[in-house]
């Protein structure tokens, strides 16, 4: 009778795991990239960054794991050699934990267009590719495939990759600088306003809804002032600025609908469902670009300057 029993909770526990998707026989992660010939970089790697442990612990986890063919393509990108990566034990534990998730999350559970923090700390975008199937947006908004799925272990599951992940190296005021000249007045009023630091800061993740040049120079005609005139005004400036700044991470396909959403300045907008924005005095503003992904949050463009009341 105890026989019959301790077979009985065998065959419940197996049904538990392969319900999970995965089972008791299964190796773990570890060995999963040990064992695949496409994975043999990404294994180099792992026992050079002192991960093997991590890997082979208890999980669950879920590892987003890039071919060889995606490790040479980033040392041309990079312009390094293996042994230079390899050797690169900081880089090396950054990146590969860019990759690791704290959680098993099969292909099914991806969640699409929100933002997934990973244990590195940073987070990147889950995306639909457009010939279908699914990509990732990583940290300096570089595009990875995703090329074979939900490869199961006993402590979590492999996706793999055909780009390496690489965390986000710029905050919102360096990304904003780098997409000069597109941004170059909203970088002038920021500094003017003395809002640089509040928008480099680590934390809290923030979501800046940015004005183009080109919304600016509409602006300036509909106030009837010079440039100069509205970066000398820092009250007004600092107000406007942080009425277009919201104070958590909102990626588009989070951004509440036709509900008011408040601002860093306090006062509020609303969002349609053609992604245009009616501000405080009924001014619309299309978003004309989204997702723009950061250190410390994201940029969605807009082409029109937000005004509260």
């Amino acid at each position: 009778m105890m026989q019959r029993r301790t077979l009985l909770l065998a065959a419940g526990a197996s049904t538990l795991l392969a319900a999970c998707g995965g089972s008791d026989s299964d190796p773990s992660l570890l060995a999963r990239v040990q064992n695949d010939p496409e994975l043999g970089i990404l294994a180099e790697a792992v026992a050079a960054a002192g991960l093997g442990g991590t890997l082979d612990g208890a999980g669950p986890f879920t590892l987003f794991a890039p071919t060889d063919a995606a490790f040479a393509a980033l040392l041309s990108e990079l312009g390094v050699s293996k042994d230079d990566l390899l050797g690169d034990v900081g880089l090396l534990t950054a990146v590969l934990s860019y990759h690791l998730l704290d959680s098993r999350v099969v292909a099914a559970d991806v969640p699409v267009g929100l933002p997934v923090t990973t244990v590195q700390g940073g987070f990147f975008k889950p995306a639909k590719a457009v010939a279908g199937g699914l990509e990732i947006v990583d940290g300096r908004n570089r595009v990875a495939g995703i090329v074979a799925t939900d490869v199961h272990a006993d402590n979590g599951v492999l996706h793999k990759l055909d780009r390496v992940l690489l965390p986000a190296d710029k905050n919102i005021v360096q990304t904003a600088i780098a997409s000069a000249p597109e941004f170059s007045i909203l970088v002038e009023a920021v500094v003017a306003a003395g809002l640089v630091d509040a928008l480099s800061a680590p934390t809290p993740l923030l979501t800046v809804f940015a004005p183009t040049d080109a919304a600016f120079a509409d602006l300036l005609t509909a106030l009837g002032i010079s440039k100069a005139e509205l970066l000398a005004n820092t009250t007004l400036l600092t107000t406007v600025l942080t009425y277009h700044v919201v104070p958590s991470l909102v990626l588009a396909a989070a951004v509440p609908l036709d509900t008011d959403i408040t601002t860093l300045q306090g006062g509020s907008f609303q969002v349609d469902d053609t992604l245009t924005i009616t501000d405080a005095t009924g001014g619309r503003a299309a978003i004309v670009a989204t997702d723009v992904l950061t250190s410390n949050g994201a940029i969605h463009v807009i082409d029109k300057v937000l005004l509260p009341a």
